[in-house]
């Protein structure tokens, strides 16, 4: 079997065991009165001496998780006591930043050490040791190549494209061990290329290509460990192409080794993120769209041309904003400076449409009056967001901070940047209930506020005859002749930016919204009953910044134009205009080519793609999918292990998901190019 077989049949998760069986290390420290750093230094130690160096044959890339469990730091008691005291924020660890991993590349070890804390020299030393006994490893089983690796990094610097791969691979997994989570992997292609370019005087192009497969593979070995709210949802986002401060485009030979890598894998990590401008040629959209067609659910597009500017509204300086990376799902950080927060909270848009619909609406007699109850109950939500996000409290991470400007070489007490994020979920519900608002009451007045009330209160039961007419005729973002609900869409999102702009937080930094959802799209759902555009209750929201689920939109280029009207810089914490594509559209229909990828297609979705970022989209992700496939795996799913999909903004196996993400992901329209 094949290092790559052995690793998509999982068969290496069987060498894994409990760390220290199952001993409470929680416990031990708070008998102990520990300090946080301490405890999060003594764990790291005691994680790395307990791992067990595994090489397997054809492996070029080694390290990997022997223990299948990570313990907490804090008993459950202390977490509550902490929590009472300080906003924890997730687990209350590091995570969703992207560390600047050329500054370590480029030193070595040995050299960061002299200038570190005495916390991160004692787990330098213990990943310098773990590093040792997989030198020791190699020989023992005639590795000499995979010993000679070793014996330069993680120490000193990388001098070639193994060594630069093989020490990204030890701080990765060092983040891990320390208890970071979602650890990104930033602009891969700017900082390794040096080391790609003068090694391609050396080897083939078919040897490095292999040399990237294999460190891609690198991704997947302990992925299942680092799962966030699903499995898949572990962070492992990489950056290729974009500008630099001086406009040049960095887009090189590196990046695109990069998709044939992920192309020839076809595994859910790294994820892949393609930054973009208005001069970025069609052919490079095409090779994206390769990746697309064989079902990655990547790559995921970002602007620069709304991105960088919206950031330098935001206050971060030209040559930072630049250099933004994306964080775990779509999120922009800045690499090595950002210590922004960007999902600490969200604001459901269907929520405050409930509120004014229960609230004011009765009264209403104008658009105006409507817009001012809108704008009151979302400067109301914004005032609670800020308000409830005070006295942040994040375990230090010795190890992740020298990835940083940090001061005092702790990132949890913040770096350059401090921003904090806030989601904006079910955009289009929302505008397509208030184009009902407006047009069948304020408007039309077919309807009287009252009779649509206790519609949506029944459930629709009553004045059942109305809700076709809501659903299926009524104006929706993304449906041509839905310009009244893309006009309250620019609205929401004005407002919503008006709102938090220039907010300050706690930790020095500001307030950024975004289009993103997350997993609210269901858990907001949740919150109300059924909404005035004839979504049921029970009904999901839309993922991220896309139609309505029942929308009858006229294609992906009707969709394209409605999203792309907001102000997009505005809204500059993320979220990206998602689109379903049937699978089937990606096939060659000539009878000799029958079922392979068709170039054609490839180049439609290419100049679709551009056609957006053109008109100002700031961010896109694309799915090719099938439906009568999705619902096969679900009642089949051992015929279905490596099945991807797009969920929200990370990749993930179909039949690893939760019943209720499958579903969603089912129910999402599929266009057709």
């Amino acid at each position: 079997m094949s290092y790559y077989d052995y690793i998509i049949s999982r068969e290496h998760r069987k060498l894994r065991e409990p760390f220290m069986n199952g001993a409470d290390l929680a416990e031990q420290f708070s008998h102990e009165n520990l300090s946080l750093i301490e405890r999060a230094t003594r764990r790291f130690e005691l994680l790395a001496k307990a791992q067990t160096p595994h090489i397997f044959d054809g492996q070029q890339i080694v390290f990997m998780r022997s223990t299948s469990t990570h313990p907490q730091i804090l008993t459950a008691e202390e977490k509550a006591a902490m929590k009472e005291k300080y906003h924890i924020h997730e687990l209350g660890e590091m995570s969703n930043l992207v560390p600047d991993y050329e500054r370590i590349l480029t030193r070595g070890l040995l050299a960061v050490r002299e200038e570190s804390n005495e916390y991160a020299r004692r787990e330098i030393d213990a990943l310098i040791d773990l590093s040792d006994r997989y030198r020791e490893e190699a020989i023992r089983i005639g590795r000499d190549d995979v010993a000679a690796v070793l014996d330069v990094v993680p120490r000193y610097p990388a001098t070639n494209f193994r060594e630069a791969l093989q020490f990204f691979r030890i701080v990765n997994f060092a983040m891990r061990l320390e208890g970071v989570h979602h650890v990104t992997c930033g602009r891969f292609d700017k900082y390794m290329y040096p080391y790609y370019k003068a090694d391609s005087e050396k080897y083939s192009q078919d040897e490095l290509d292999a040399l990237l497969r294999d460190f891609f593979i690198s991704f997947n070995v302990d992925s299942d460990l680092y799962a966030g709210m699903q499995m898949g949802d572990n962070g492992q986002s990489l950056v290729l192409g974009g500008i630099d401060k001086d406009g040049n485009d960095i887009w090189n030979a590196l990046s695109e080794a990069c998709l044939r890598a992920s192309a020839a894998n076809k595994m859910i990590d790294p994820k892949i993120n393609m930054r973009v401008t208005k001069d970025t040629p069609a052919e490079r959209f095409t090779l994206g769209s390769r990746l697309t067609a064989i079902g990655l659910g990547f790559p995921q597009y970002s602007n620069d041309d709304v991105v960088v500017p919206g950031l330098e509204m935001h206050g971060y300086s030209h040559e930072d904003a630049v250099e933004y990376g994306v964080a775990a799902c779509w999120e922009f950080i800045v690499p090595g400076k950002g210590c922004d927060v960007p999902n600490i909270d969200a604001l459901s848009f269907p929520l405050i449409v409930d509120k004014v619909l229960h609230g004011g609406f009765a009264g209403c007699t104008s658009v105006d009056q409507l817009k001012s109850l809108v704008r009151g109950e979302i400067k109301a939500r914004c005032d609670e967001i800020v308000n409830g996000k005070k006295e942040l409290k994040i375990v230090p991470a010795p190890f992740y901070s020298l990835f940083f400007d940090a001061p005092n070489g702790d990132i949890s007490d913040g770096s350059i940047y401090n921003n904090y994020g806030s989601h904006g979920t079910g955009l289009s519900t929302a505008a397509d209930s208030l184009a009902v608002m407006e047009k069948y009451v304020l408007a039309d007045k077919t309807l009287t506020a009252d009779e649509l009330i206790e519609a949506v209160d029944s459930d629709f039961e009553k004045h059942s005859e109305i809700l076709p007419v809501l659903r299926n005729e009524a104006p929706k973002m993304g449906c041509d002749g839905g310009e009244l609900a893309d006009e309250w869409g620019v609205f929401l999102l004005d407002t919503f930016s008006e709102c938090l702009a220039g907010r300050p937080n706690d930790r020095g930094g500001e307030w950024r919204c975004g289009t993103g959802s997350a997993m609210y799209y269901l858990f907001h759902a949740d919150e109300i009953g059924a909404s005035p555009d004839g979504r049921r209750k029970g009904e999901p929201l839309p993922t991220n910044y896309s139609p309505s689920l029942f929308a009858k939109t006229g294609g992906p280029v009707s969709v394209i134009r409605s999203f792309a009207k907001p102000d997009l810089a505005k809204t500059i914490n993320g979220g990206p205009l998602t689109l379903e594509f049937d699978s089937s559209v990606f096939r060659s229909r000539s009878a000799e080519n029958s079922g392979e990828i068709s170039e054609e297609s490839c180049e439609k979705l290419g100049a679709l793609v551009k056609y957006y970022m053109n008109l100002g989209g700031h961010q896109l992700q694309l799915n090719a999918v099938s439906r009568d496939v999705l619902l096969d795996a679900q009642k089949n799913p051992d015929n279905y292990r490596q099945l991807i999909v797009r969920v929200w903004g990370w990749s993930g196996y179909f039949v690893e998901l939760d019943k209720a993400y499958q579903d969603h992901v089912i129910a999402r329209c599929e266009y057709t190019l």
